[in-house]
């Protein structure tokens, strides 16, 4: 497999993405502390809730239920022992705010079910664990909520209600692939 000319958005992990969100780029290491980007198109992370780039329904956000969405995967790279999530909204007026992280989810089992919590939750940014849906401010346009799901060569072990900058660190060096969903809303 080649490594790509211009393999997208390549972030501070070493990971990118391509601008679908369908297809993920995977690490490797060659010699000495060079990285290798390879491609790995199969990683997907898909809800039955709303399409890549359409709304997220009104029942997943703060003004509806404030259910997590379905979420499936497939493709996940030779390797994988568990799956990570983070959920964030970039468009947040103070920054990128916290919706959800999750850690610990067998990738065997190919999704959460709508409502489904991770193995494992951390802290988001509304002060509890678990998911809590978008919640824009009133007026303050469409904001974008990124689902990211992390293929890890590990499963990590961090304690419930930890934060978002507690499990980067742990997915340092141990990501071999994100796939990505992004759904939108507005109030």
């Amino acid at each position: 497999m080649g490594v790509p000319r211009n393999p997208g958005n390549v972030g501070r992990h070493g990971f990118g993405r391509q601008a679908s969100g369908a297809s993920t780029v995977a690490t490797g290491r060659a010699r000495g502390n060079s990285i290798i980007l390879l491609w790995v198109a199969e990683f997907l992370l898909q809800s039955g809730a709303f399409e890549n780039g359409e709304p997220i329904p009104r029942r997943h956000s703060c003004g509806g239920e404030d259910l997590s969405p379905p979420l499936s995967w497939s493709g996940a790279p030779e390797g994988t022992r568990a799956l990570a999530l983070v959920v964030d909204d970039p468009d947040a007026p103070a920054g990128a705010f916290t919706h959800w992280l999750g850690w610990g989810l067998d990738p065997g089992t190919q999704g959460l079910g709508e409502g489904e919590a991770a193995p494992v939750e951390g802290s988001n940014d509304f002060g509890t664990s678990g998911y809590r849906g978008p919640c824009p401010p009133p007026g303050h346009g469409r904001h974008r909520y990124f689902f990211r799901l992390y293929a890890l060569d590990f499963d990590p072990d961090l304690r419930p209600g930890a934060g978002k900058r507690e499990l980067e660190r742990a997915l340092e060096g141990h990501t071999l692939a994100v796939a990505e969903l992004i759904g939108t809303y507005e109030r």
